[in-house]
């Protein structure tokens, strides 16, 4: 999950109730027929093993080891210990009902190298038994390739800012379709693109550490477009009809608008857009492809003004436009909050020059919202429904698959504000569907369990479970979000009443 957001806040937080949202209803619903439900998480955040068997070090490694990366010092080498207790984690599926577990596979552990060249037995080992017991207990196994965690032998040689890695995602593709391909039918190339390229090539926040703003993150996002396009069409050519799958990918897709009504505002929540989602979405799904018009303008602007002697936006060929465009089965939808921009309070220099955050050329916040008193996702769930519409009016209304969707907090079994959130989101996710006209065909709560979040550490928690991290056999134990999913599923009724009681179970 990506969560992390470095735009300064510059305008008042007004005391105003998360969650009451002009259009929540109160009302009973059914939940439509063949919208499938499941559960996420990430190798790098639940599996551990950082060491076992051949498995080489990824940047996520090397991130944790410098000091202060991590709010609360922690580091993802145990983490839940999914590598180990695999079964538990399909258990505590099973528990839950879905319909299928969105995983990830970590890079080094399946090629220690980075390259090809050596397969790791033991790797493959490891997912070929996790989708065998997944398809035991019919849960559909849905395996995302590149959840972050790149090998830092392929880190030390540019990693995404290198155009080579496009060849190395996809000789890594080919290996994974050769080795699960006959199981595994629902494939996503890569989570989160902003994410990983913006925070990790153009900040210190996140893995590599590469600090390059408006320069090595721009190249980090046109060579991972070419990257998942490899691996799509590989799959594609090579594989789609003898092993019957789909493959795609998963983008960031938090709704972005203008703070105010005035046309500055109005434009500086559109063209937020255009670079928070449409900077990926757009070289795929849109009819023309390329990087979205306003994002191309805005940065070759900006650097004419810097006195660079071309854009620092890396130019897309019309090779390369054709080469990614269409290049995803469905589109693959992650979702948590929305940001408000307004062009009134950003000042030259305020942010880095160049960069990213220079280039969108506004201040972004909450607006009116405010988190509970507990919590770590401001709730917002008119805005997934703005998303959503956002998508399919941008790109002829493709198939959206939801595969993130959570709320963070800090700890505690009687999670009731996550199930307000879930109950909201899913409320506005239907409005979507039954008004809007909205093709979505999955929902999955981000996470299964607690885990390790990123640059947050063990502090945040978005599970559906708790884990004992002072347990050596990582204990979970499900709070009341879980028994209200696991009723959400079981039922398949949305009822803004259902409050479970809390169980004293354990896995």
């Amino acid at each position: 999950m990506g969560c992390l957001n470095k735009l300064t806040v510059a305008f008042a937080v007004l005391s105003v109730t998360a969650g009451k949202e002009l259009g929540a209803k109160a009302a009973v619903r059914k939940l439509p027929e063949g919208l499938q439900f499941g559960a996420a998480t990430a190798s790098f955040q639940v599996e551990g093993g950082w060491n076992a068997s051949d498995k080489s070090p990824s940047i996520w490694d090397t991130f944790c080891e410098i000091p202060g990366k991590i709010k609360d010092g922690t580091d993802g080498r145990d983490t839940c210990k999914s590598y180990e207790y695999y079964q538990r984690d399909i258990e505590m599926l099973k528990f839950l009902g879905v319909d299928f577990y969105r995983f990830s596979i970590s890079w080094p552990r399946v090629l220690p190298t980075g390259f090809a060249d050596k397969i790791s037995k033991d790797g493959i080992g490891y997912y070929s038994k996790l989708v065998d017991e997944l398809l035991a207990n019919g849960i559909e196994p849905v395996a995302t390739l590149y959840h972050w965690d790149l090998p830092q032998s392929l880190q030390d040689l540019g990693g995404w800012a290198n155009p080579l890695i496009a060849d190395w995602f996809e000789d890594y593709a080919r290996v994974l379709y050769d080795a699960l391909g006959d199981r595994v039918k629902l494939w996503l190339t890569l989570n989160e693109p902003k994410q990983f390229a913006i925070y990790g090539y153009g900040t210190e926040a996140f893995a590599p550490n590469i600090n390059s703003p408006g320069i090595g993150d721009y190249m980090a996002v046109k060579n991972l477009l070419l990257a998942h396009a490899r691996a799509w069409h590989l799959y594609d050519k090579e594989y789609r009809q003898k092993q019957n799958g789909s493959c795609g990918i998963t983008i960031a897709s938090d709704f972005s608008e203008g703070a105010s009504d005035s046309p500055a505002d109005i434009e500086a929540g559109n063209l937020a857009l255009d670079f928070e989602i449409g900077f990926y979405s757009h070289p795929i799904f849109s009819s023309t492809g390329g990087f979205p018009e306003s994002v191309v303008k805005r940065v070759a602007e900006r650097s004419a003004a810097q006195g660079f002697p071309r854009s620092r936006l890396p130019e897309l060929t019309k090779d390369e436009i054709e080469f990614i465009r269409g290049t995803s089965d469905f589109y693959g939808f992650n979702h948590y909050s929305t940001r408000f921009y307004t062009a009134a309070d950003y000042k030259p220099g305020m942010f880095d020059v160049p960069s990213y955050n220079d280039d969108v050329g506004a201040v972004s916040g909450r607006g009116d919202y405010v988190t509970a008193p507990n919590g770590y996702t401001t709730k917002i769930s008119a805005g997934i429904r703005k998303a959503l519409n956002w998508i399919k009016d941008s790109y002829n209304s493709p198939e959206i698959m939801i595969f993130e969707n959570g709320y963070g907090d800090f700890g505690g079994i009687d999670d009731f504000d996550r199930i307000d959130y879930y109950k909201e989101y899913l409320d506005a996710i239907l409005d979507a569907i039954e008004v809007d006209g909205c093709r979505i065909t999955k929902y999955t709560a981000w996470s299964l369990m607690d885990n390790f979040e990123w640059s947050q550490g063990l502090s945040v928690k978005f599970g559906l479970f708790e884990v004992d991290y002072e347990d050596e056999k990582r204990t979970r134990r499900p709070k009341t979000s879980a028994l209200w999913y696991r009723n959400l599923i079981a039922s398949r009724v949305l009822d803004p009443a259902d409050n479970p009681k809390p169980e004293n179970l354990e896995f």
